[in-house]
């Protein structure tokens, strides 16, 4: 199978990119990097940026030049891409479960300083059994549920026992503990959503408190995310903030109050019109393949009059006043909804400054699910 020559596409205009293509504002990104990073001057808290959102080393390797202590992962896949990529500190904010996944953990801590959540006393255990066996430490914190109820162990008794457990291990490191408000980070109205994440954080604060009244220290305390990133990491308890989406910000988050004016949007889709078969009608060549609507449907960038009605397959259909000048041909810009599930499809950015190509940059955590 060839590989495409893209630096055909570096110093061309980006409206002569092939399409559909994946686009980064690069100063409007860089500009959310900055932003996010002065402020955790200004607070007890570092960040630690999620990768699930770029799944890029050269993205994760500039909010480390901007002040990042690592980067948090969703899966031991993208773990191993930014650690192979030089980033040696990562947190994998999930289990890691079944023993082909362990011997890959393992293997990673072996080169770097990897963290990974538990929440099971038998998982505790095959962990430390498989880095003593490997002759290396492996950090961990636990997952507390924090209110979204999805993984952690309760607040309380439960985390505590499982501390002491882990304690007891030979070859673990219990670092403290995390938890994540996903329920609450993209709730419209900052008043209504500093009131759900603080009833969330204290949750978890109470838990460190909880173990530390018992003779357990905590060291770490990590959670948040981009919508509450400045509630979360406001507290003098939080020791680390796992903000994703902030870099790019998608049409979800535009219209989270504190978020949406506070950060640009540097990631569209260019898109290619393929048809215009009636004056009300534009069809473009970017389809459900390309763009995810778990989130909604993505809508035009800039262009009065036009609508995105859906996607099928390899085709969007968008409603247009008659007045609106296009023609198949033109291209036109797309603002993903949920930036995260959109960039899992790709496998290139175009990096773009000033409307020029810059660079093309691989998504080398693409499709690591696994």
């Amino acid at each position: 199978m060839s590989t495409p020559n893209l630096d055909v596409f570096i110093g061309i205009p980006k409206e002569e990119i092939d399409t559909p293509a994946l686009l980064i504002d690069v100063d409007i990104m860089e500009a959310n990097i900055q932003k996010m990073a002065d402020y955790f001057k200004t607070v007890n808290a570092d960040l630690r940026p999620h990768v699930k959102t770029h799944k890029t080393p050269i993205i994760a390797h500039k909010q480390i030049e901007a002040g990042a202590i690592g980067m948090t992962c969703a899966k031991l896949g993208e773990a191993e891409a930014m650690i192979h990529a030089g980033i040696r500190d990562v947190l994998i904010a999930n289990q890691i479960v079944g023993k082909q996944k362990i011997a890959r953990l393992i293997n990673l801590a072996k080169h770097s300083e990897i963290m990974v959540a538990v929440d099971d006393p038998d998982n505790v255990d095959q962990l430390s059994a498989a880095a003593e066996a490997k002759g290396t430490t492996l950090r961990v914190l636990i997952e507390v549920n924090s209110g979204m109820n999805r993984c952690g162990t309760e607040p309380g008794q439960p985390t505590l026992d499982l501390a002491r457990h882990i304690l007891q291990s030979k070859a673990l490191k219990f670092e403290g503990i995390m938890g994540y408000e996903g329920h609450t980070v993209i709730t419209p109205t900052f008043a209504e959503r500093k009131r759900l994440t603080g009833e969330s954080v204290e949750m978890l604060i109470g838990a460190k408190h909880f173990l530390e009244q018992n003779g357990v220290p905590v060291k770490i305390v990590s959670g948040g995310g981009t919508g509450t990133y400045a509630i979360t990491g406001a507290y003098p308890e939080m020791t680390e903030i796992q903000a994703g989406s902030y870099v790019f910000i998608d049409s979800s988050y535009r219209g989270v109050e504190g978020i949406g004016e506070a950060f640009g949007c540097a990631l569209t889709m260019l898109t290619t019109v393929v048809s215009r078969p009636h004056p009300t009608r534009v069809i473009v060549d970017a389809g459900a393949k390309v763009l995810t609507s778990d989130s909604g449907t993505p809508q035009p960038v800039g262009i009065e009059g036009l609508e995105m009605r859906g996607l099928s397959e390899e085709h969007g259909n968008l409603t247009a006043d008659p007045s609106v000048a296009l023609k198949p041909g033109d291209t036109i810009e797309l603002l993903p909804t949920h930036c995260c599930t959109t960039v899992n499809l790709h496998d290139r950015y175009y990096a773009v400054r000033n409307g020029i190509v810059e660079d093309v940059w691989e998504i080398a955590a693409r499709g690591k699910s696994q």
